[in-house]
């Protein structure tokens, strides 16, 4: 246990700590900045937190990753339970490949399929834009507006359904086949089969697989930012994490930044916590019944 504690502690606690001691500090500028000592870190409080709870910038990019994970997360997750679904059933050909075919997206690193996507949507080189010119078609320009949310909603579904496909695929081989036999034998079709105990038995499987795409929406950070060259209709703040990003490195206010980053992680921690809990709850209901 002592070389995994040391790299969590050297690796993951120290930093926390440090960006939790970040936030409570400022630097104080004497006169105009020049000269030894001008600029001093001083104690802070609860400045700058204050300052990121009431920051419009901050407050605006949160409620444009609740949109966005509000077509992430059920396109996603609903994707990921069809597909696997559809693995587990005996018609089906050709498992092995359709089952690598849809995992292979998330082996793809996440600026990479975020440059793919991008350069697809780019009018101009765009082999998609070209087929709806030679038919005629309207062409969307998905870069801009409303169309952004579905575009960078794209890129996350195309590349985490396959994780979550393999997730609950994983839980549906587990489940007894006598448990299938038992259900035919009593003339249950395999939609009813599938709704009726394929579902409800992998919902620990679901309840794994929602949380870690919560906390993967809060943070994202990957596709904005590497869009943002392809479109105007990205800032720099566009997402929580870019603002923080922005702040830190683009206006040097480090100590601003790490307040910001932990009420991210302590919003992400009540989401997830919450979230367990109320899943617990009901699991234990149904189990008492």
């Amino acid at each position: 246990m002592i070389p995994a504690s040391l790299l969590f502690l050297l690796f993951f606690a120290l930093p926390i700590g440090y960006a939790v001691w970040l936030s409570f500090r400022k630097v104080r500028v004497s006169g105009l900045g020049l000269g030894a000592g001008a600029r001093e870190e001083v104690w802070a409080g609860l400045e700058n937190y204050t300052g990121a709870l009431s920051d419009s910038e901050l407050l605006g990019g949160a409620l444009r990753v609740l949109g966005y994970g509000c077509i992430v997360v059920p396109v996603m997750l609903g994707l990921a339970l069809l597909f696997a679904l559809m693995l587990d059933s005996e018609k089906v050909r050709l498992t092995p490949f359709t089952r690598l075919a849809i995992f292979l997206p998330y082996a793809i690193p996440g600026v990479v399929a975020a440059l793919l996507w991008g350069f697809l949507y780019l009018p101009d080189v765009s082999p998609f834009h070209f087929v709806l010119d030679r038919l005629g078609l309207p062409q969307p320009d998905l870069l801009d507006g409303g169309p952004l949310y579905l575009a960078l909603s794209n890129i996350a579904v195309w590349g985490g359904t396959g994780f979550n496909m393999i997730v609950i695929y994983t839980a549906l081989r587990a489940i007894p086949a006598e448990v299938y036999e038992a259900a035919r034998l009593d003339g249950a079709t395999p939609l009813q089969i599938a709704l009726r105990i394929k579902i409800p038995m992998v919902a620990p499987s679901l309840v794994l697989t929602f949380f870690f795409s919560i906390i993967a929406t809060l943070q994202v950070f990957n596709e904005p930012t590497t869009l943002k060259p392809l479109t105007n209709s990205v800032s720099t703040t566009w997402s929580p994490l870019m603002k923080v990003y922005q702040d830190a490195f683009g206006n040097g206010d480090i100590h601003a930044a790490a307040a910001q980053a932990t009420l991210i992680a302590l919003a992400t921690l009540v989401l997830s916590f919450g979230f367990l809990r109320a899943a617990n709850r009901r699991n234990k209901q149904e189990a008492a019944r």
